[in-house]
């Protein structure tokens, strides 16, 4: 998955690639080259005092250093630039993904596990592919071309460089084999980190409400504890791993010398022939240690890729249509043609064969016991979800045939939980339609019964708001995502249970408001309370997924028994007497 993942991402980066590649091999060239003739001044300008070839050789030197550290600081730079790109496009292309998913798909995988897949894995990408780039090249060059300058020095020390090599690459690479099951380990355990954190963080208030401070606390301990001990033992191997590699480096270094002051002492190799060959023999080791301290880092990554890959590939259940049909201008009628939605591996259907039409000009609301499937289906309506069978249409056009842009575009949504963006008050509602006027907001804010505190917090429009809208109220926050629905002015409302925070009296005048606004428009409303949808056109009665009654107030209290326990258990002693 990793090299699938790094292929896919680095291709558009072919030029820079080329480039890298032929400035890191300049400058391990000059790198090999460096040795041999620091070994030739010895033999032949040091030993004979020859001071003019010393000066010679020594500018000559100098100016192969120069291009070997241009070579490595620009190539060093690609690799960063490249590195940082790819994890730039990574990232882009899981937020982008996930931004498609349907409300299933984001609840399979878990928002905990979304957010650590766009960043701490993909930065563990990033960093193996600027690590990659920046060794992958260098490291064979360095070990094949200080092979062969090592044997042109001298060959009789070449067996030090076939144990030396082999030794250490077997002895890094047992290591490392032990920390892929632990690297897997990690990455679950991060996740888990942060599932706990984020549930801690938005309880808050629940968790000091029912004094779980120490339950909380205990629970974050044992799933930093798994953490913290699987961190331990990738630590214990890495830092196993450090003195393998310098035992092996100073014991080869040793042996040169060793072996090498008798061939030295015999005749049969000059000093600085074995100055030159323990400098490529070093090299050689450096080369093969970078080699293995990169294949370190590769296990990790390839978890992260791996679970990169799994959202990359998945696919939204609510795909776009190949031939997408544009809704007809004008108002919109809503009709659900025995629409029927299971959730996969559910027993049972929450919405079955629910059928009704809502017309423009018209409200129509959805009445139910808790889990009769409301929410559900409301989301049909704008394909939050698809149908698992029967159809949806708005304007005479399947939902699923519908361009996603077209269908969205005339739709004002209020879900059950309204959600407010970090901005302001005029950034959020202009989220409807983003060239609405100062005006129109405040007439949306109007009608929202959302002025008065509008204008009282400071700055007004330009009012900070928190993440999730968490510095207002509920009533408030609920009226500022109605607010945010009226700017776009669409064909089709749909309220979610959007009045359950509102007291009674400023949910009248709310609704009161807006009758002249959605005179034309089809509204759809879910509510729990009866009194905020008795005066509906039409109000459709679901129990346990099924419709068992479509009316007005007054015909259902005398046709349909749900509806008359849904109002009898809502009914205050005054009303009753």
């Amino acid at each position: 998955m990793l090299v699938r993942l790094v292929r896919t991402h680095l291709r558009p980066y072919a030029g820079p690639l080329v480039l890298l590649v032929a400035l890191q091999l300049t400058g391990t060239l000059a790198s090999l080259y460096l040795p041999s003739l620091n070994g030739r001044i010895i033999d032949e300008g040091v030993a004979l005092g020859d001071t003019g070839f010393i000066v010679r050789a020594g500018a000559w030197m100098l100016g192969v250093s120069l291009v070997q550290i241009l070579a490595t600081i620009a190539a060093t730079r690609i690799a960063a630039l490249t590195a940082a790109s790819l994890g730039r496009d990574v990232r882009a292309a899981v937020f982008h993904r996930v931004g498609g998913f349907s409300a299933r798909e984001v609840s399979a995988f878990g928002a905990p596990t979304l957010i650590s897949r766009s960043t701490n894995d993909v930065t563990q990408v990033q960093q193996v592919v600027y690590m990659g780039l920046a060794i992958v090249v260098t490291a064979p060059i360095m070990m094949v071309g200080g092979v062969v300058m090592a044997l042109r020095e001298d060959a009789g020390l070449s067996w030090l460089v076939a144990v030396a090599v082999p030794l250490l690459g077997v002895a890094v690479g047992s290591v490392i084999s032990r920390m892929v099951p632990h690297f897997r380990k990690m990455q679950e355990a991060v996740d888990t980190v942060n599932r706990i954190l984020r549930e801690q963080i938005t309880g808050i208030r629940v968790v000091r409400a029912f004094v779980r401070e120490e339950v909380e606390r205990e629970r974050f301990a044992q799933a930093n504890t798994v953490y913290t001990g699987t961190a331990t033992a990738v630590g214990r191997l890495m830092a196993l791993a450090f003195p393998i590699v310098m035992v092996i480096f100073n014991a080869s270094t040793v042996a040169v010398l060793w072996f090498g002051a008798m061939r030295v002492d015999d005749g049969r190799m000059e000093i600085g022939a074995l100055t030159a060959f323990m400098a490529y023999l070093i090299q050689i080791l450096m080369s093969v240690m970078m080699a293995t301290f990169m294949s370190m880092m590769v296990p990790r990554a390839a978890v992260s890729a791996t679970r990169i890959v799994e959202v990359l590939d998945t696919v939204s259940t609510v795909h776009p249509p190949e031939r997408p049909e544009a809704l007809p201008p004008g108002p919109l009628t809503v009709e659900l043609r025995a629409a029927t939605f299971a959730y996969p591996g559910a027993d049972a259907p929450v919405l079955r064969e629910v059928s009704f039409t809502a017309r423009p000009g018209t409200t129509t609301a959805v009445v139910g016991s808790t889990g009769a499937g409301k929410t559900t289906l409301v989301g049909l309506v704008p394909r939050l979800h698809d149908a698992t069978g029967g159809a949806v249409l708005v304007g005479g056009v399947d939902v699923r045939d519908a361009a996603p842009e077209s269908l969205w575009s005339r739709m004002g949504l209020v879900p059950q939980r309204p959600y407010l963006f970090t901005g302001t008050v005029a950034s959020n509602l202009r989220h409807g339609r983003s060239d609405a006027t100062d005006d129109e907001l405040w007439e949306a804010l109007r009608i929202a019964q959302a002025d008065d505190f509008v204008r009282a917090m400071p700055g007004g429009l330009e009012a900070p708001v928190a993440q999730g809208g968490t510095n207002v109220s509920g009533g408030q926050r609920q009226r500022l995502a109605i607010a945010r629905a009226l700017v776009r002015r669409p064909a089709v409302y749909l309220f979610d249970d959007a009045f359950s925070a509102l007291d009674v009296a400023t949910d009248a005048r709310l609704r009161a408001a807006l009758v002249p606004v959605v005179r034309d428009a089809t509204v759809l409303v879910v509510a729990q309370r009866v009194s905020t949808i008795q005066g509906a056109d039409v109000i459709v009665v679901l129990e346990d997924g099924a419709v068992v009654g479509t009316g007005s107030h007054d015909e259902l209290l005398a046709t349909c028994e749900t509806y008359r326990e849904i109002v009898d258990s809502q009914r205050t002693t005054e009303e009753a007497a």
